[in-house]
């Protein structure tokens, strides 16, 4: 059973993980900049309100969180920090950082405190460039799950057989292939055979 005080701490941990105040939050989302203050979760007459189901739905658009990884902040997530190791892209698009699971191997990183979400396997990606604006841009930091169960509408990394690493949405998944929705509405949509992926790991978080 989700409780009133479960949202709001949820709501507080999200802005955190993201490095804002829940004004700037509500504000990157559209929303009025009051929206999440402390002020508005009580009634005049001291019954709980609940932040609207709108309200929620374009903050994780905004954060580009899925519901499964605002629910874990529901259920209360380990903040503490840890270190992960942290890959440019152009590294991940060479040969001997990955496994063929997509575990990064061999130890020649650099690493990053991430809070710790209870993932042992996370580890952490700078984007370069500009072909995922506007979502990510040149030098922000996303950390992703090799491990993680993908479902359609999950941010993903995804790396080819030959190399090229891209981050994209993926729209549709069958026995053989994947499709993938660019976030760059400039860069076109991708279908990809199976064979032709080397791997493809969920994004969990990005520092914006």
């Amino acid at each position: 059973m989700l409780t009133h005080a479960q949202i709001w701490r949820a709501i507080d941990r999200l802005a955190e993980r993201h490095g804002l105040s829940v004004s700037a939050l509500a504000k990157r989302a559209g929303l009025d900049a009051t929206t999440f203050n402390r002020s508005k979760r009580e009634q005049t007459d001291g019954r709980p309100r609940w932040p609207s189901t709108e309200s929620v739905a374009k903050i994780l658009a905004a954060t580009g969180t899925s519901l499964d990884d605002f629910m874990q902040l529901v259920a209360g997530v380990r903040m503490g920090g840890r270190p992960v190791p942290l890959i440019g892209f152009a590294q991940a698009g060479a040969g001997g950082y990955f496994d063929d699971a997509g575990f990064p191997v061999g130890g020649f990183w650099d690493e990053i405190v991430f809070p710790d979400i209870g993932d042992d396997h996370a580890y952490a990606l700078e984007i370069a460039g500009d072909s995922m604006m506007p979502l990510y841009r040149d030098g922000d930091v996303v950390v992703v799950s090799p491990s993680a169960p993908i479902r359609r509408g999950d941010r993903v990394i995804v790396k080819t057989r030959e190399g090229e690493v891209m981050a994209k949405e993926l729209k549709r998944r069958t026995a053989r292939t994947i499709e993938l929705r660019s976030l760059n509405p400039e860069h076109p949509d991708r279908m990809l055979h199976d064979r032709e992926i080397a791997w493809i790991a969920r994004v969990l978080w990005a520092s914006q």
